[in-house]
């Protein structure tokens, strides 16, 4: 699969700003999975883009910022819903989590 980028220069208060071209992307499913949900075709690719955004967030893919975007939430939206569905805002190893406390050690 080729993905290209549209590359401009948008001129937004004085600063230069590359614009990003949107893509479509679509897929079938069976009537019979939407009933089964009890979901209209609005309501499930609204699903469908808030879990992929979450799962490839907490497989860290993507940042909260653009696991937000493409969720079409803010950021703080993101995070009320990652507490909601009982996910970690910040998800560090148990290594990380041991170097950060050994530095925290080390200020005066």
């Amino acid at each position: 699969m080729r993905y290209d980028r549209v590359k401009c220069n948008l001129k937004i208060y004085g600063r230069w700003k590359m614009a990003e071209r949107l893509l479509k992307i679509s897929f079938h499913i069976k009537e019979n999975i939407l009933l089964s949900l009890n979901e209209t075709k609005e309501e499930f690719l609204k699903n469908i883009l808030i879990s992929s955004a979450l799962m490839l967030y907490k497989e860290q893919k993507l940042s909260l910022g653009k696991a937000a975007e493409l969720a079409g939430y803010t950021k703080i939206e993101f995070i009320e819903e990652l507490q909601i569905k009982q996910g970690f805002v910040f998800d560090y190893r148990n290594d990380e989590m041991n170097e950060i406390f050994e530095d925290t050690q080390k200020l005066p």
